[in-house]
C-alpha cells in the first residue's frame, strides 16, 4: 500500500470510527531516535489498573529488560480504537498497541498495524484459534495476549432440589429438559443477554454457532433452530423477558438472586461468582447435537503500529515478545481473568486453579468473531444478527422472518 492509499484510507476509517464517538487528538510522546534507550509509548484498554497494579509493574520491567522507559497509557476500550485510527492517520501512533481483537481487522485494514512476519515475532505457540482473530487477508497482526468467553454458571443448590445432575446437560435437549425440572420446583430457568448492541450478539452465537450455523448464512435452518431454541424458553418460561434488555451484567445480578439455575456468563464474572450467596458450578454451553459449542473469544492482541521511524520496530517486538512470553502470560492472565492463548500455560492455569478447567476447555473450543475471513464484514452482520434476536424475541417477527430479514440486510451493506 502506498503512503498515500495508507492515509486516504486511515481518513476513512477515522471517520466511520468518530461517528459514534468523538476523540481527540493524542499526541505522542515516542520520541525522535530510531531505536535502543528512551521512551517508548504502550496504550492498553485497562483504565482499571492504576500505575501500582501488577500490569503496570510488568510493562515497566519489559521496559528495562528492552534498556527503555515505558509510558503507559490506558484508554476505555471504545475511546482506544477511535484514538488508535487518529494517532495513524497523523503519523504518531504508541510504540505498541493493545486492542480487543475484533478491532484488529479494522486497523489492518486501515493499514495501521505491522505484521507479525515483518516483525519477526513468533506465534507458532499460540492457538490457532485464537490467533484467527488477529489474523486478515492470509497475515497476522499481533499476539494474543489472553482470550475471555462464555460458558454456563449453574446454582447448585437448585439443581439438586430439582433433580437434575448438571454432568446430563450436554445438548439443547437435557439443558431444556433441566429447565423444565427447575420451572416445576417454583424457580427460574435461565438467563441471558439478548439486548440489541453487540452483547446480545456476542451471548447469541454460542448457540448460533453450536447449530451448525455460519455467519455468511444468518437466515439457514440451522440458525433459525438456534433463535427458536431461545423464542421456546420464553414462550414457556423457562428464560425471563428481561432477556431481552439484559446486558451481560445485568444478567448476572439476576442469577445472583439465587432464583436462577443457569446463567449464560463469562470469564470475567468469577470473582463475582465466590462472592455469591449459593454454590455454583460451571459446564460448557453445549451445542444442540452435544458437546462444547463454539463460544466467541474475546480478550486482546498485542501489536506494533505503523511507525515513520522503522528503526523502532526491533525494540518494541522485544516489549511485545516480553509481554507475550509463558512465564508473564500466566501472570498476566490471572490478573486479567483470562485463558492463556498458549496450550502448556492453559494447562498450568487449570493445574493450579482447578475452577478453570471448564473455562479452559470452553476457550479451546471458542473461535473468533472476526474469523473465516469475515474481517471487517462482522459488524456488518452481527447488527442485522442481534436486531432478528431481538425482532423473535419480542414477538415482532417469527424467527425465520427474523433472520431472512437480517441475511437480506448483511447482504446488502
Amino acid at each position: 500500500m502506498t503512503g498515500l492509499n495508507r492515509r486516504r484510507r486511515l481518513a476513512a476509517v477515522a471517520v466511520l470510527a468518530l461517528a459514534a464517538v468523538t476523540a481527540g487528538a493524542c499526541s505522542s510522546s515516542s520520541g525522535d531516535s530510531d531505536a535502543g534507550g528512551g521512551a517508548y509509548l504502550v496504550w492498553d484498554p485497562y483504565p482499571q489498573f492504576a500505575d501500582d497494579s501488577d500490569w503496570v509493574a510488568l510493562l515497566k520491567k519489559c521496559g528495562t529488560s528492552a534498556g527503555v522507559t515505558v509510558e503507559r497509557t490506558g484508554y476505555d476500550t471504545t475511546d482506544l480504537t477511535n484514538k488508535a485510527l487518529l494517532a495513524a492517520q497523523q503519523g504518531n501512533s504508541p510504540d505498541v498497541l493493545i486492542v480487543d481483537n475484533p478491532v484488529i481487522s479494522t486497523l489492518a485494514e486501515a493499514g495501521a498495524l505491522t505484521t507479525t512476519e515483518e516483525n519477526k515475532l513468533d506465534v507458532s505457540s499460540m492457538a490457532p484459534n485464537l490467533l484467527g482473530a488477529g489474523q486478515s487477508g492470509g497475515k497476522t497482526y499481533g499476539v494474543p495476549i489472553g482470550a475471555n468467553t462464555l460458558a454456563l454458571y449453574y446454582n447448585k443448590d437448585l439443581l439438586t432440589t430439582a433433580g437434575v445432575d448438571p454432568a446430563s446437560v450436554t445438548d439443547w435437549a437435557s439443558l431444556t429438559a433441566a429447565l423444565t425440572k427447575v420451572k416445576a420446583k417454583g424457580k427460574k430457568g435461565i438467563t441471558f443477554s439478548a439486548i440489541g448492541t453487540e452483547e446480545g450478539s456476542f451471548q447469541f452465537l454460542p448457540w448460533f454457532w453450536g447449530s451448525g450455523a455460519q455467519l455468511t448464512s444468518l437466515d439457514s435452518p440451522q440458525a433459525v433452530s438456534a433463535l427458536t431454541l431461545w423464542k421456546d424458553w420464553l414462550k414457556q418460561g423457562l428464560a425471563p423477558n428481561s432477556v431481552i434488555n439484559n446486558t451481560q451484567t445485568t444478567s448476572w445480578q439476576e442469577f445472583a438472586t439465587g432464583n436462577f439455575a443457569f446463567a449464560e456468563n463469562g470469564t470475567w464474572q468469577l470473582a463475582n461468582a465466590e462472592k455469591l450467596g449459593f454454590s455454583y458450578g460451571t459446564i460448557a454451553i453445549p451445542a444442540s447435537a452435544g458437546g462444547p459449542a463454539p463460544a466467541p473469544t474475546g480478550g486482546e492482541f498485542v501489536s506494533i503500529p505503523v511507525q515513520k521511524k522503522t528503526g523502532r520496530y526491533a525494540t518494541s517486538q522485544k516489549l511485545v515478545t516480553c509481554l507475550t512470553n509463558a512465564d508473564n502470560l500466566l501472570t498476566t492472565d490471572t490478573t486479567l481473568s483470562y485463558v492463556a492463548p498458549v496450550t502448556a500455560v492453559q494447562d498450568r492455569q487449570a493445574t493450579e486453579n482447578p475452577k478453570l478447567k471448564v473455562w479452559v476447555e470452553a476457550v479451546r473450543a471458542a473461535k473468533g468473531r472476526t474469523g473465516d475471513n469475515l474481517g471487517t464484514k462482522y459488524p456488518k452482520i452481527s447488527e442485522p444478527l442481534w436486531t432478528a434476536v431481538q425482532a423473535a424475541l419480542s414477538g415482532g417477527k417469527s424467527p425465520q422472518e427474523a433472520l431472512t430479514g437480517a441475511q437480506a440486510s448483511a447482504t446488502s451493506k
